[in-house]
């Protein structure tokens, strides 16, 4: 019996580990959103240096496995056991075990939500190729919504080899079929480029950046170019709901820049899941 058969056998099991191993990778995604941003700002400094042909700094070497996870108040090495994913933050009681600084909630809420978000996939698809490209796909979402949120990019590295990724698995028909995805890819960007020359033409402003084209290609490569007008409309939908409210109780200003990548991402995850029946109940 091969481990595809047991998982069948097992549901409960199957659920379980989806579980475990989604914590632990939820604790890797919050080295890349911590991380990645910084291994870009050292990387475009060092091209500036070298396009401007200025002496190169010493830098300490940053990746996303060196150096080893130090608390930033005291510098404390954190060690295996401080690093379980949630357990150790309930067990340290959100505090470093040295210092006593507090530790931001959103470690243990990112390793929560990859778990639930992974958890909902693998119910929805079972056990199947489409559950475990769908929680890759959901992995990269909370990292790229989280940087976005946090920075107002979306990295082309993380963008385009998961848009590469949709193309490829359209000809396993994953998710959707070859020619779909090609023109869900092309159609995705073309959409988004079209929405920021008119609104810069009429304003005079950047309306979104050239991260939000790729997104949406991203998803017109996942699931075809049929599905696009829902994303669009959902991600439209939450990102009005979430700036009104947010404006309403004062926690943003009028003319500060929303990101718009974090609604994309939702509406995107939705369409995934739900996407075929959504638009099946539209149209009926």
């Amino acid at each position: 019996m091969n481990i595809i058969d047991f998982f069948l056998q097992n549901t409960g099991t199957f659920y379980l580990f989806v579980i475990l191993f989604s914590l632990s990778v939820g604790s890797f995604l919050n080295v890349v959103i911590y991380r990645f941003p910084l291994m870009l700002e050292k990387n475009w400094k060092s091209q500036c240096r070298e396009l401007l042909d200025l002496k190169q700094e010493i830098e300490k070497e940053i990746t996303l496995s060196k150096p080893a996870s130090t608390c930033p108040n005291c510098q404390h090495k954190i060690r295996a056991w401080e690093n379980i994913p949630v357990v150790s933050y309930l067990f340290l009681k959100g505090k470093c075990s040295q210092c006593r600084t507090h530790i931001s909630f959103q470690y243990p809420a990112i390793e929560i939500l990859t778990a639930l978000l992974s958890l909902v996939v693998a119910i929805n698809f079972g056990v199947s190729w489409q559950t475990l490209a769908g929680m890759v796909l959901t992995w990269s979402l909370i990292a790229m919504a989280m940087i976005d949120l946090h920075k107002m990019i979306l990295p082309d590295d993380l963008t385009l080899p998961v848009l590469w990724l949709g193309l490829l698995l359209s000809l396993f028909n994953i998710f959707t079929d070859p020619v779909s995805s090609i023109i869900g890819a092309v159609a995705g960007y073309m959409i988004l480029w079209m929405v920021y020359q008119t609104f810069k033409l009429l304003t005079g402003k950047e309306g979104m950046g050239y991260g939000d084209f790729k997104l949406l290609a991203l998803f017109g490569a996942w699931f075809g170019w049929e599905q696009l007008p829902l994303v669009i409309i959902l991600s439209s939908a939450t990102g009005a709901v979430i700036g009104i409210t947010m404006m309403l109780i004062k926690k943003h200003q009028r003319e500060q820049p929303i990101p718009f990548g974090p609604y994309l991402a939702i509406a995107g995850w939705i369409c995934m899941l739900w996407g075929s029946q959504i638009t099946d109940w539209y149209l009926g």
